[in-house]
This record gives C-alpha cells, sequence and structure tokens, in this order.
C-alpha cells in the first residue's frame, strides 16, 4: 500500500499552518486561497520551505 505525501502550508497572511497532499492542491504558480483568511496568492507562496515545494513539483509532474 503506497502512503501519500503531505506538504507543509502557512498563509503569509494570518499565519494559520496546516498540512494537505499534493494531489489536493493546485500547481506552483496557479492561485490558491487560504481556507482561513481567504488570501489568494500562488500556490508556492504558501508552502512552508523549499522540499514542500521541490515535493509538489515531484509528485504532480
Amino acid at each position: 500500500m503506497a502512503h501519500e505525501a503531505f506538504v507543509q502550508l502557512a498563509c503569509p497572511e494570518c499565519s494559520k499552518t496546516w498540512e494537505a497532499t499534493p494531489s489536493d492542491l493546485p500547481t506552483p504558480d496557479a492561485n490558491y486561497e487560504c481556507p482561513n483568511c481567504h488570501t489568494t496568492r500562488r500556490t508556492s507562496e504558501f508552502l512552508r520551505t523549499n522540499r514542500d515545494l521541490e515535493t509538489l513539483k515531484q509528485l504532480q509532474g
């Protein structure tokens, strides 16, 4: 049984943090909305680390 990876996200506006699976997120350059404050920015701006960004790119590619 395969395990889905998770990436960590943090809103640059309200500082909410959460995890999501890459399959539930849009591509890094697409718009994404914070579920807490509804700020809209590129998905890549919500990812907490470069490793999270690389994981998202790798699993969506």
